[in-house]
């Protein structure tokens, strides 16, 4: 069986905008799960070196491992480097998150107050927190239709889901 590889840490490639408006491709790829000023060390360090004298000004003209979210160019340090911590400690959760609710706070807010962990199926976690929270007389377990409860249940906004892999469905409250 093969495993999934390694995911990627998230880093930017910020460019020189001197350089690049001389034709000159001149930028470097730095490390975006760090302090915001350790970044923007990293960018200084890259405009002292650019063969056009007294660079200056730069963007972000690439970016990788951050899961899917989009970093514009201009996009500001600071919220790189809180959206790169973020994508590093959730991966791939993290970036759903993140894209589902626009917001970081928000974001996080739903995995410290509405996250009820990671299950194979919504009927799984359904079927768990059920048994978990009354006994069901052995007569009628046959008939629970778990799956019918499990969309029910996200039907009527009770519970939000983001699905990661083929069996790793994270259940949050709704709301």
């Amino acid at each position: 069986m093969e495993t999934a590889p390694e995911p990627i840490a998230p880093r930017i490639y910020v460019a020189c905008l001197a350089a690049y408006n001389n034709g000159v491709l001149h930028g470097a790829w730095i490390e975006a799960k760090q302090e915001a000023w350790a970044i923007y060390d990293g960018i200084r360090a890259m405009l002292d070196i650019s063969p056009i004298t007294d660079a200056e000004e730069w963007a972000i003209h690439d970016h990788e491992g951050f899961e899917g979210i989009e970093l514009c160019e201009y996009a500001g340090i600071e919220g790189v480097a809180e959206k790169a911590a973020f994508i590093a400690a959730h991966g791939k959760l993290g970036a759903e998150l993140f894209t589902y609710y626009g917001s970081l706070a928000e974001a996080r807010d739903a995995l410290e107050d509405r996250y009820h962990g990671q299950f194979e199926s919504v009927a799984d976690f359904m079927q768990e927190s059920t048994e978990g929270s009354m006994t069901i007389p052995k007569r009628l377990q046959y008939y629970i239709d778990w799956q019918a409860m499990a969309r029910d249940a996200e039907l009527s906004g009770d519970l939000f889901t983001i699905q990661t892999a083929h069996d790793q469905v994270h259940v949050f409250a709704g709301g």
